[in-house]
This record gives C-alpha cells, sequence and structure tokens, in this order.
C-alpha cells in the first residue's frame, strides 16, 4: 500500500463565525486526523473537528504563549511525519499577521510539502459585520494594516507621521494593550483628534460588540470596558457609517455598553 504524501494544510479559518470558512478549509477540516489550533479559532469553528482527531491547542496572546513559534514550527514537522493529515488551524488569514509564512518556511526547510488555504482576514470580517466598510468613495481611498503589538514587549516603531492620513483607514491588530500609545502618537502627529474611531470584541461572534468612539476618546473607551476579549480597532472617517450599516445582531448580550 502506498503511504499518502507527508503534506501540512495551513488553513485560516476566518475571524469566527463558522459561516465564514471557505468550501476548502471545510472540506480539510472534517478530514483532519490531527488539528494544531490557536486561540482565536471559535469554538463554533472546533466544533467541526471529527470526533476521534487529536487536538492540539498552540494558543497565543500577547506576552503569553502557551506554545514558543519555535516549538509549533518543530510539531508540525514532527506530526507531518508521522504520515497522518495534519491541519494547522488559524484564526483569520494565514499570512495576514498569523505567522503562517514562518512555519511554511520551516517546513520546506524540512522537506515537508504544505499547502496554504487563505482564510477571512479579521479586518474585513469584523469589520464588515460591524456595518463599518473599509473603503468608501468620498471618505477613504485606502487601508493600512497595522500590528499594534511588538514581539517581546518591543516599542511600537510605527512611522507615525506616515499612518496620520485622513483619506486612509487603519485596521490595527492586537491593538488593545498599547491602544493609549497609538491614539497619543497619531493624534500628535497630525491626525484629528475627532477622528471615527472603534474598537470590535469578538467579531463576527454572537457575543461581538463595538464600541464607536472620537481617536482621542478610544483608549478611554477601551479602559472602560470589562470586555478583554480579541480586538480590532479600526481608525478613519468610514468608522461614521457604523451606526447606519449596523446589520448584525449578535443573540448574546452580556450588558457591557457597545453597538452590536
Amino acid at each position: 500500500m502506498t503511504q499518502s504524501p507527508k503534506i501540512v494544510a495551513i488553513v485560516g479559518a476566518g475571524p469566527g463565525d463558522p459561516d465564514l470558512l471557505t468550501v476548502k478549509a471545510l472540506r480539510l477540516i472534517e478530514a483532519a486526523e490531527v488539528v494544531v489550533y490557536d486561540r482565536l479559532v471559535s469554538d463554533a469553528i472546533l466544533d467541526l473537528v471529527p470526533t476521534g482527531a487529536e487536538r492540539i491547542f498552540a494558543g497565543k496572546r500577547a506576552s503569553d504563549h502557551h506554545m514558543a513559534q519555535e516549538e509549533i514550527n518543530a510539531l508540525l514537522v514532527s506530526l507531518a511525519e508521522s504520515g497522518r493529515r495534519v491541519i494547522r488551524l488559524k484564526g483569520g488569514d494565514p499570512f495576514v499577521f498569523g505567522r503562517g509564512g514562518e512555519e511554511a518556511l520551516h517546513l520546506v526547510k524540512h522537506d515537508i510539502a504544505f499547502e496554504i488555504v487563505p482564510g477571512i482576514t479579521s479586518s474585513a470580517g469584523c469589520a464588515a459585520y460591524a456595518g463599518i466598510p473599509l473603503t468608501h468613495r468620498g471618505l477613504s481611498k485606502s487601508v493600512r494594516f497595522v500590528t499594534g503589538n511588538r514581539q517581546g514587549n518591543r516599542g511600537l516603531d510605527l512611522d507615525w507621521q506616515d499612518l496620520a492620513d485622513p483619506e486612509t483607514t487603519l485596521v490595527i491588530y492586537m491593538g488593545r494593550t498599547n491602544v493609549r500609545l497609538i491614539a497619543d502618537q497619531l493624534v500628535a502627529a497630525g491626525l484629528a483628534a475627532d477622528t471615527p474611531s472603534a474598537v470590535i470584541y469578538n467579531g463576527t461572534l454572537p457575543d461581538q460588540k463595538t464600541m464607536v468612539t472620537r481617536l482621542d476618546g478610544l483608549a478611554d473607551a477601551v479602559d472602560a470596558t470589562s470586555l478583554v476579549a480579541p480586538t480590532l480597532l479600526v481608525i478613519g472617517k468610514v468608522v461614521s457609517l457604523a451606526d447606519t450599516l449596523d446589520w448584525f445582531r449578535p443573540a448574546i448580550d452580556n450588558g457591557d455598553t457597545a453597538n452590536g
């Protein structure tokens, strides 16, 4: 009997709503024999993993890594060499602040075949569910994706002058910890203090919450809430459309003051 080729599928799980999975992602998940998943993969998506498949949590959050990236890389090689169908399941898209490229490079180094399955990135999914178009004629000509966190607690070495463009929508991943620094630096660089801004918690999930405020009030709004779930910051004129285009009606209300 010919053994199946060793291959790892690095799969984007999207922002959380299982209905946003691609057809290919769903097919691979349902056929998986072992799944290595991150913290941002929702429970609803994990429920799609076959009962007999092994599940390995490799979740990471800022300054709190359940498994170091080097360990994850080595684990993927080891699992692939076992001959099982391995799925590396990542929230959002593997190649958008997902470190999918690092894992793929490590597989290449060890002659392990792989495939990349794109997912709906959090910026597109969460913003859409919050009623915020990332581009809109007359409000935004471009979008910038920025990480609000640096490995090893290093400072944010961002070009604030370049980012403070009133014609651009800024989407900031992992920005909750440094939200005050981000807001202060953008205002200092010339972005208007009253620029519409939003913080989206658990985007696309039943407990999604969206808070809309001014840029100079963004940090205070975040500090005032008890919500500590995964967050996405959206800054720009397009956020002014959120109240009008607020279509998503989650079934859960946890009592915090927020939209959605």
